[in-house]
């Protein structure tokens, strides 16, 4: 017989193919960290097994006020992989998603391995070998997203697709905590934001990300795709839709969503 854990990690790969489902009440509890990590790595276990490659990871939750409405006080993180990666001025197929948001965020390349379970975000912009521009489309595989903290951390962070900007920017000479970010939606402004929405800074949310998953045997490696979590409000997504992203100073990134031409 499967295991609670398995059953609900199985209902979350069904719903891919567009059918959603209710939130996992049954399965887990709003706030069970720990259970809700073990669906999503039973899923990562199952993709990486169907030839999946694992490129990084994502940071999510980083606003107070949405960790407040989900009843938590800490970030959340999802698993990036290569097949989620949109060229920059590429195409996005709506018929693969299922009810998608678009942000903006600031994203890291990361140039040496972060392996200590104490890693400070100084020690965090020493392993950075690249600042992107970055786009991350979220979405949810539980019914109108009506999520809990455990319900998005088991779907994998309520991860979809993302973008970078091709050309990293150095991580000398930026105040991360100050750059503005716009985002913009058929060329109207959609989404505003800074730096410092990030846990304060962007440097802060990777070395949270670099603790949390040195203490659970999984540390950043070198090469890594860091996503540091959303700079301004979300946007849903509707067919057509031509979304540019820009960071000051760091650089812009962009995607159509829709039908591949």
């Amino acid at each position: 017989m499967k295991s609670t854990h398995e059953q609900a990690a199985q209902m979350l790969r069904d719903a891919y193919s567009g059918k959603v489902i209710a939130p996992l009440r049954d399965f887990l509890d709003p706030i069970d960290a720990e259970g809700a990590y073990a669906v999503q790595e039973i899923n990562t276990r199952f993709w990486q097994k169907q030839g999946r490659r694992v490129v990084g990871r994502k940071v999510g939750l980083t606003a107070e006020a949405v960790q407040k409405q989900l009843g938590v006080d800490q970030p959340d993180f999802g698993v990036l992989f290569e097949d989620m990666r949109i060229a920059n001025g590429g195409t996005l197929d709506p018929t693969r998603t299922i009810q998608p948001k678009v942000e903006a965020e600031i994203a890291f390349v990361l140039g040496d391995d972060l392996a200590d379970p104490e890693t400070t975000p100084e020690q965090a912009a020493a392993a950075v070998a690249s600042v992107h521009a970055a786009i991350e489309i979220v979405d949810s595989r539980i019914a109108d997203w009506k999520i809990t903290f455990a319900d998005t951390v088991a779907d994998n962070g309520s991860s979809a697709f993302f973008v970078l900007s091709e050309d990293g920017h150095a991580l000398e000479g930026l105040e991360l905590e100050s750059v503005q970010m716009t985002m913009l939606v058929n060329d109207e402004v959609s989404s505003t934001g800074v730096g410092r929405a990030a846990l304060g800074n962007p440097l802060n949310a990777a070395a949270w990300l670099a603790r949390t998953l040195s203490q659970r045997g999984q540390p950043l490696l070198k090469g890594d795709i860091l996503l540091a979590g959303a700079l301004g409000p979300m946007v849903t997504l509707s067919q057509s839709d031509r979304v540019r992203a820009s960071v000051e100073g760091i650089g812009e990134c962009g995607f159509t969503f829709g039908d591949p031409v």
